[in-house]
Parts: C-alpha cells; sequence; structure tokens
C-alpha cells in the first residue's frame, strides 16, 4: 500500500467518470451506438459490461488515500495496452467502422493513453509505503 497523491486520485476519478460514461452508453445504447459507428453491437455490448466493473475498480482506488501499488500499475498496464489494442483493432481489418466510428476509436484511444500517462505520473508523485 502507498499513499495516494491528490494527483493520482484525480486522474483516476477523470479515468472513471470516462469510462463509466462509455459503460452506460455502450450497454445500454448499443443498437443506437454501433449504427452511429458501424461497429458490432457485440462488440460495444462487452466493452461496456467491461466497463462497468472498470469503473468500479477505478472509482474505488480514486476514493482511497492509500491504494496497492501493484493494482494501480495494473490499471495504468491496462490502459496503455486498451490503447494500443484499439489502434491495432482499427489496423487489423476485423472491423470496418465509418469515418465516426474510427473518429471515435482514435479519441478514446487517445484518453485511455492520456489517462495512462497521467495515473503513472501521480503513482510516481504518491507518499512512500504504508507501514503498519
Amino acid at each position: 500500500m502507498i499513499h495516494a497523491s491528490t494527483f493520482l486520485r484525480r486522474a483516476l476519478l477523470a479515468d472513471a467518470v470516462f469510462s463509466g460514461v462509455a459503460a452506460l452508453g455502450f450497454t445500454f445504447g448499443t443498437g443506437a451506438f454501433a449504427s452511429l459507428f458501424n461497429l458490432p453491437e457485440v462488440l460495444l455490448r462487452e466493452t461496456g459490461l467491461f466497463l462497468i466493473a472498470y469503473t468500479a475498480l477505478v472509482a474505488w482506488l480514486a476514493s482511497r488515500s492509500e491504494v496497492p501499488k501493484a493494482l494501480v500499475m495494473l490499471v495504468v498496464v491496462g490502459n496503455a495496452l486498451w490503447t494500443v489494442g484499439s489502434i491495432a483493432l482499427l489496423l487489423s481489418g476485423a472491423v470496418s467502422p465509418n469515418l465516426l466510428g474510427v473518429i471515435m476509436v482514435v479519441a478514446q484511444a487517445i484518453a485511455t493513453g492520456v489517462f495512462a500517462e497521467l495515473q503513472f505520473i501521480g503513482l510516481r508523485k504518491s507518499g512512500s509505503a504504508v507501514t503498519a
């Protein structure tokens, strides 16, 4: 456990808000977003369901003054991998989004990459290990 800096907690909270909005939209608006972006419904629905659990974890971390360093690093690495995976999905040809869909995937990949960087900076700004 480490003392979470205010910077880290705010970066986690921003990620939780962003992810929570996406989770609700993709879970409950699957059909509308699938049509809007020309992306498979199953991809959006499963992404939304995953993001519900992810949002809960990140919001919980953001609410703590002391956090497990390994768990925060898992979030940072997960965000970095999500960014790379999103771009790889577009380049793979496995999906054929329209222009708006490409813009949305790239925008969320950039945002997720920014969250990874901010959380990593916040982790470095965080205090020493908590001893009991």
